[in-house]
């Protein structure tokens, strides 16, 4: 036996006014994370004077290009924009389960398979009301959450470490290299701390150019979709023969990955050898400043790398304007001392992003054969 979604659930139809919300409690696509990631702080705030609201224990979905698969259980009350679909459950539902129903990969893939719009395709919602879903009981919906919960918890945790560690990072280099700079260091520009390096598409008339076992091929989608700070590889990698016909350029291990236009400023570390499209300025640190300190250098100038693009269609940051941007020229010994701090906690964020790729994949693949009841949970206490 199955439900509809709309017999265990419906679409929160309240308002709150702007003015009570913070940039905490205040949720759009825009600061809803891929891959059922979350949020994070929103940049601002909605111009409008009332906007959706959402209560504690709502799911919120986002309804723009499903297959971005962002989620998020409320972990208290605030509001959303309209893209965000609030759903608040019934009383014949437990909100986890709610959630894991909805977090799973086959309500996505049929949200895409009844959206509309090709371009930027959005839910329809009444397509979503008749989503189906399994009937189990309450003790059931219990079980199965709290089975998915402790994977989800694990995560959030290692998060919650990386988190911190990168925290500890970035307070090491503000206060060594921007708070108490020494003035002595003579003035630069980013060509003086690294090699800049754009990429290059293989034609899209040569499958032969693609392959999937290839060299890697980063884009800027893949760094919107996978918001880790460390990146092997994208969705696609392109064959030998394909970087041969390409103005692709093989970068090493510890590059760090810049996105130079739609949008500007995606920043990930190449744990590997990788190629780009042309829509990166990467840079190659060199060997005496080190990944840590490109890293965090492209972080904190990125507002002036931003005010330095140009473009009509959207904005740009050209090689030779990568080449130029101002730079403070640190002392080989501090540069030294800023890796040997960093190198133990970047290796340690790298081991627990890993490990929660391969938490996710677990995740990904339990919660379907929960759902379907092909796993019985019956014998598990709670």
């Amino acid at each position: 036996m199955k439900f509809k979604l709309s017999d265990i659930c419906g679409f929160r139809k309240g308002k709150v006014s702007v003015s009570t919300l913070t940039l905490q409690t205040y949720v759009s696509t825009e600061n809803m994370l891929p891959n059922k990631g979350g949020i994070i702080v929103a940049n601002s705030l909605p111009t409008v004077e009332f906007t959706q609201e959402y209560k504690k224990g709502d799911i919120l979905v986002s309804n723009i290009r499903p297959y971005f698969k962002k989620i998020w259980q409320a972990r208290w009350d605030g509001g959303c924009s309209n893209d965000v679909l609030v759903f608040q459950g019934n009383s014949n539902i437990n909100r986890d389960f709610l959630y894991y129903t909805l977090a799973n990969d086959d309500f996505f893939a049929y949200s895409m398979a009844t959206s509309k719009g090709t371009k930027m395709p959005r839910g329809d919602k009444t397509s979503i009301m008749k989503y189906e879903v399994p009937a189990f009981d309450i003790d059931t919906q219990i079980r199965i959450a709290s089975v998915i919960r402790c994977l989800d918890e694990k995560i959030e945790l290692n998060a919650a470490i990386n988190n911190n560690l990168e925290a500890q990072a970035q307070a090491y280099f503000i206060d060594r290299f921007i708070a108490n700079a020494d003035p002595a260091w003579p003035q630069g520009t980013l060509s003086d701390l690294g090699t800049v390096v754009g990429g290059g598409t293989p034609s899209k008339r040569h499958p032969e150019y693609y392959s999937e076992h290839g060299i890697p091929w980063i884009t800027p989608k893949d760094l919107s979709v996978d918001k880790s700070k460390f990146i092997s590889h994208g969705e696609n990698d392109i064959s030998d023969i394909g970087f041969s016909n390409s103005s692709a350029t093989k970068m090493p291990e510890g590059t760090v990955l810049f996105s130079s236009r739609a949008p500007i400023g995606y920043i990930a570390i190449a744990s590997n050898a990788v190629t780009t499209n042309q829509g990166f300025k990467s840079v190659i640190p060199n060997t005496n400043v080190g990944t840590a300190f490109m890293y965090f250098f492209l972080k904190q100038v990125l507002p002036t790398i931003e005010r330095m693009a140009s473009g009509s269609t959207f904005k740009e940051i050209s090689g030779s304007g990568m080449k130029s941007v101002p730079a403070v020229i640190p002392d080989n010994e501090t540069l030294r001392m800023f890796s040997a701090f960093c190198k133990p906690l970047f290796q340690q964020q790298a081991l627990l992003e890993a490990e929660n790729r391969r938490l996710s994949s677990i995740r990904d693949a339990l919660l379907p054969k929960l759902m379907s009841g092909e796993l019985d949970v019956s014998d598990i206490d709670f």
